[in-house]
């Protein structure tokens, strides 16, 4: 397939995971590391139609940054592959924990499988809580399958609360739509609520402002939201565990160019 339509095919495939996609993406990308103006070109048009992508805006700028563009890529995608974050989530929660999370976080829900001690409830954001409990149910979890409207009541007697980002920046994340709510019920609580920032999804501000204008307007009629640092108690990455009190990370550089209006 040419990499320009493998690249339209990416674009049209719906709802991959953010590792499948930027897999995806590399290798379509490699092939056109010979002309720059092309290859930034594709990296927004691609970034429109997925702009709220973290781990696909940290390989774009690497890509954009690099003097060998197609390394860059594949070098990115085999550090998403190696991501620890879901393994270190898993290990860091409390034994015996009463745990609550949203939908269906691929990071987040993970490592859960892992930890037969601990309670899930999965609050049914998106209809996908449901497919998640099934799953995790018959891995020997404990499982409650938790309706949107019961968020508060879940969320405010739980002892971790899990919010995985799409994209994060120094000040705040995009995540599932209900996060907020369960962070900031997390919050008045007293209940740990812990950031899942995933390797490539840690962004410099300015293209997180960017990543971050797709779900400004009309925000009540997204599937996802901006919930600021400051409801959380820690935030989780590559490296482990971390209070989320002067938490900063980027996982790739400033690429200006990325930032020009939509093609």
């Amino acid at each position: 397939m040419h990499p320009m339509e493998h690249l339209r095919y990416v674009a049209r495939a719906g709802d991959l995971s953010q590792d499948v996609l930027v897999r995806e993406a590399a290798s379509a990308l490699g092939a056109l590391a010979s002309d720059p103006l092309e290859l930034v070109t594709v990296c927004r048009r691609i970034l429109d139609k997925y702009p709220i992508a973290g781990a696909l805006w940290s390989m774009a700028a690497r890509v954009c940054a690099s003097s060998q563009p197609y390394r860059a890529a594949h070098e990115f995608a085999a550090e998403l592959r190696a991501d620890a974050t879901a393994d270190r989530a898993a290990v860091a929660l409390p034994e015996g924990a009463t745990v609550c999370l949203l939908g269906w976080p691929d990071l987040a829900a993970e490592g859960l499988g892992r930890r037969a001690d601990i309670e899930v409830r999965i609050i049914d954001a998106y209809g996908e809580g449901a497919g998640l409990a099934r799953r995790l149910a018959g891995e020997g979890c404990e499982v409650t399958d938790v309706p949107l409207a019961g968020l508060a009541a879940a969320c405010s007697t739980a002892e971790v609360i899990l919010v995985e980002a799409a994209a994060a920046g120094p000040e705040a994340v995009i995540a599932a739509g209900g996060s907020h709510a369960a962070a900031a019920v997390g919050y008045v609580s007293g209940v740990e609520v812990w950031c899942i920032v995933g390797q490539g999804r840690a962004l410099p501000q300015p293209l997180f402002e960017a990543a971050a204008g797709s779900v400004a307007d009309e925000p009540w009629e997204c599937d996802e939201e901006i919930v600021p640092i400051g409801l959380f108690s820690h935030v989780v990455g590559p490296g482990g565990i971390e209070p989320a009190t002067g938490w900063q990370r980027a996982d790739c550089p400033l690429a200006a160019e990325l930032l020009r209006p939509p093609i």
